[in-house]
């Protein structure tokens, strides 16, 4: 009877493990998911009508010959190419298969006779604390592989982002995040560098729908002209005419920048959080930034406020020191309460 009673136990032991320990067969090291990542995970790279370089971006295979990656990467180029993380190789951009400019996605095709892609995952089982990694190439660096964990899901506008701890930079953006079984379960899209790891992805959910829906290549100027204005970056913001403005900023030194927070309303404000954005020259984001200022302003007064971002954004937006940056700024209050 022992025996039996042992024999049981073992093998309900043996089940629970074939049920329960299913789930983490799949699971890969980092090293595994970061090996397997760079070999479909490319450096983009765009120019203008006249040939001059634009901007730096991320972007990884999703099908044979067929990239994913942010929209606003490609805003205003004419051509551009796409580079395998340490290979030579530059395959020319061809066209645009798939355009959603309300998540900021984009599809492209490219010249190349081999690519894998990254297999998509679900995210809308995503949950918070669920580790992720995020790959791309950060102020032109390829192959960065960083490490982090999904600390929030984000209502913006109808739709959703997945806010992220794992570090995201310019460059970085449209580069794939991956859940621990080397699935992609979002895009790298933003980084609010006012705060701490406030980076943001767009869930793989929204890129499934779009690869469904694309068709055959279109030249690249064409299909990112015909573009609606409407973006999920814009639904970022939307208190920006309620009431408080941000205005006037001047740089300082090594990246320091100050800007003016003001009230209009007959009421005092407080606790106001601003998303400033940097464009460049061509007017594509470059980077973005959250202040936070948890005082106090008084009705038809303003406070000054500083925050800082890196010293690149200053040099691509021609800012000075103590010079308004002749580049656009964009302020969008996102939120403040009234103080009684």
């Amino acid at each position: 009877m022992e025996k039996e009673k042992i024999g049981c136990v073992s093998l309900v032991c043996w089940v629970l493990l074939l049920v329960f320990g299913a789930g983490s067969v799949h699971s890969q090291t980092a090293q595994e998911i970061a090996k397997m990542a760079f070999r479909s995970t490319v450096l983009l790279v765009t120019e203008d009508a006249n040939g001059q370089s634009l901007s730096l971006g991320s972007g990884f295979f999703v099908r044979d010959g067929e990239i994913a990656s942010n929209l606003h990467v490609l805003e205003g180029a004419a051509r551009g190419y796409a580079k395998l993380i340490g290979e030579k190789t530059k395959c020319d951009m061809e066209g645009v298969t798939g355009v959603d400019s309300e998540r900021d996605l984009v599809v492209l095709k490219i010249s190349t006779g081999r690519s894998e892609a990254l297999p998509l995952g679900n995210s809308d089982v995503v949950q918070v604390g669920e580790s992720v990694y995020a790959v791309g190439n950060p102020q032109g660096l390829e192959g960065t592989f960083s490490e982090g964990i999904v600390s929030s899901i984000r209502e913006v506008g109808t739709n959703k982002l997945l806010q992220i701890t794992a570090p995201i930079s310019p460059g970085s953006s449209g580069g794939p995040v991956l859940n621990r079984k080397g699935e992609v379960i979002g895009v790298s899209v933003a980084t609010f560098r006012g705060g701490q790891n406030l980076n943001f992805a767009i869930p793989s959910s929204y890129l499934k729908a779009l690869l469904s829906k694309t068709g055959s290549a279109q030249p690249l100027a064409a299909s990112l002209a015909s573009k609606t204005q409407r973006s999920i970056l814009a639904d970022l913001g939307g208190r920006s005419t309620e009431g408080v403005l941000g205005t006037q900023l001047l740089w300082g030194p090594v990246g320091h920048y100050s800007f003016s927070l003001r009230n209009q309303l007959r009421q005092n404000v407080k606790n106001v959080v601003c998303l400033v954005i940097f464009y460049d020259k061509t007017n594509v984001p470059i980077e973005f930034d959250l202040v936070q200022y948890r005082g106090t302003i008084p009705p038809g007064l303003s406070k000054r406020v500083s925050s800082e971002v890196d010293s690149s954004v200053t040099t691509l937006t021609g800012g000075r020191f103590e010079e308004p940056s002749r580049t656009k700024i964009e302020f969008r209050v996102l939120d403040f309460a009234i103080a009684n």
